[in-house]
């Protein structure tokens, strides 16, 4: 992130322009069902064995009066998940994460060599699972990206060939289901979609 981008979100935390109130804020979310991704450990990037990534497309309005940045921020910090893509392969052994499209557009391949590509665009969130490979695979000028962690989980970056793959498979399988979706709150859908598919929470 650049000088001016750090500079304009001290500007706006402090000064609350740019912002949405509370209200404004629940008329900018829209109500998807998230489309979800499973990816099969590779031999390389272990992916989730048990939860499916999920793609929100375009559950966020992005109206040019308030900074995207400063309106991802604002929902995920608001459902306890606080904190760019990366152009290599990476993934988190011990906690999920949330990308949000605050501006642009990327082709992102999720679920490491044998996954899939998606072009993700402004108002699109991406909730990965721990272990689920991410990477930009095209070059994106204009693209901002709002990523969080829920509070549950350790922060760790990873890339395939780097790490003991039966550990960080131990660690993966031992990550919590977040107590709420990072979009949504408690009663939104990835509760629902993760212990369905096995998970413990």
């Amino acid at each position: 992130m650049s000088f001016a981008e750090d500079a304009k979100r001290v500007a706006e935390r402090l000064t609350g322009i740019g912002r949405p109130s509370d209200g404004e804020l629940k008329r900018l979310l829209r109500t998807v069902e998230p489309q979800t991704f499973s990816f099969k450990d590779d031999g390389e990037t272990p992916n989730n064995p048990a939860l499916p990534m999920l793609y929100y497309p375009n559950a966020v309005a992005l109206p040019s009066d308030f900074d995207p940045a400063a309106v991802l921020e604002k929902i995920f910090d608001g459902n306890g998940w606080s904190n760019g893509i990366f152009d290599f392969l990476h993934f988190h052994t011990q906690v999920h994460e949330v990308l949000g499209i605050a501006r642009g557009h990327a082709t992102v391949r999720f679920g490491g060599g044998t996954g899939c590509t998606v072009t993700v665009k402004a108002g699109d969130v991406v909730v990965l699972p721990a272990g689920t490979g991410h990477q930009r695979v095209a070059p994106a000028e204009d693209l901002l990206v709002v990523g969080a962690y829920p509070p549950e989980g350790r922060y760790d970056q990873q890339e395939p060939g780097n790490l003991d793959h039966d550990a960080a498979l131990a660690r993966i399988r031992s990550v919590a289901v977040p107590g709420t979706d990072p979009v949504y709150g408690p009663n939104g859908p990835l509760r629902r979609l993760w212990t369905q598919n096995g998970a413990a929470s």
